[in-house]
C-alpha cells in the first residue's frame, strides 16, 4: 500500500476510450515530504509520515515543530501516517503523483460537507407525514422513548442532530488519470470534502 497527500479541486467530466463521459474529481498532488519513518525494530509496525502543505513555524506548537527540525525539513501543515508503504523512500524525499501511474483503484479519505443541524427527513431520509390539513405531523421525527419500561430512549436512535462534518473513506474508485506535468490525479466519482479541502489518496484495500 501507498498513499499521497492531495487537494481536492473539484469536478469535471472526461471522455473515455469508449466516448462515454465521466464525471470526475480533480486532485491537485502538492510535494509530499518524508518526514519520518517508522519501524518494526523501534515502533513495532513499519510506516512512513508525509508532511503536505507549507505553514510558517510561528503557527505551529514546538513539539509538533520539532518533527521537522530534527530533520531540517521545512514545516507543513498536515501530517499523515501511511502503514507498510510499498515504494522505497528516506526521510526528505519528496513524493508526487507519478506514484498512482500505474495504479487501477484508490482509497479516498476526506472530511465531508458540514451541513448543520438538521431534521430526521433530510439527515436519516425519513418519509415524514402527512402533508394535509390538520395532520399536526409532516417533518417530524415521532415518538422516540418507552413508557413506564424501559422508561428512556435508546442509545443511537435516530433523531434530528447535526449532520456532516465527519470523516469518510470512499473505497474503489478508478483513476481516470494521471498528469504528472501538473501534478494533477482524475478519479472517476464524486469524494468526500469541500473544494479546496486536503484529502488522503491510498491504493485500493479491495481492487488492485
Amino acid at each position: 500500500m501507498f498513499g499521497l497527500i492531495g487537494k481536492k479541486v473539484g469536478m469535471t467530466q472526461v471522455f473515455n476510450d469508449f466516448g462515454e463521459l465521466v464525471p470526475v474529481t480533480v486532485i491537485k498532488v502538492e510535494p509530499n515530504l518524508v518526514v519520518e519513518q517508522r519501524t518494526p525494530d523501534r515502533n513495532g509496525y513499519s510506516a512512513i509520515v508525509l508532511g503536505a502543505c507549507e505553514i510558517k513555524p510561528a503557527r505551529m506548537s514546538k513539539p509538533r515543530l520539532g518533527q521537522f527540525e530534527k530533520h531540517g525539513i521545512d514545516a507543513k501543515r498536515y501530517l499523515v501516517e501511511i502503514r507498510d508503504f510499498d515504494k522505497e523512500c528516506a526521510i526528505g524525499d519528496s513524493l508526487g503523483v507519478e506514484l498512482f501511474t500505474d495504479t487501477g483503484f484508490v482509497d479516498i479519505t476526506g472530511t465531508s460537507k458540514g451541513k448543520g443541524f438538521q431534521g430526521v427527513m433530510k439527515r436519516h431520509n425519513f418519509s415524514g407525514g402527512n402533508k394535509s390539513h390538520g395532520s399536526k405531523f409532516h417533518r417530524a421525527g415521532g415518538s422516540t422513548g418507552m413508557a413506564a419500561w424501559p422508561s428512556k430512549v435508546h442509545k443511537g436512535t435516530k433523531m434530528a442532530g447535526r449532520m456532516g462534518g465527519v470523516q469518510r473513506t470512499v473505497q474503489n474508485l478508478r483513476v481516470v488519470g494521471v498528469d504528472q506535468e501538473r501534478q494533477m490525479l482524475l478519479v472517476g466519482g464524486a469524494v468526500p470534502g469541500t473544494n479546496e479541502g486536503y484529502i488522503v489518496v491510498k491504493t485500493s484495500k479491495k481492487k488492485g
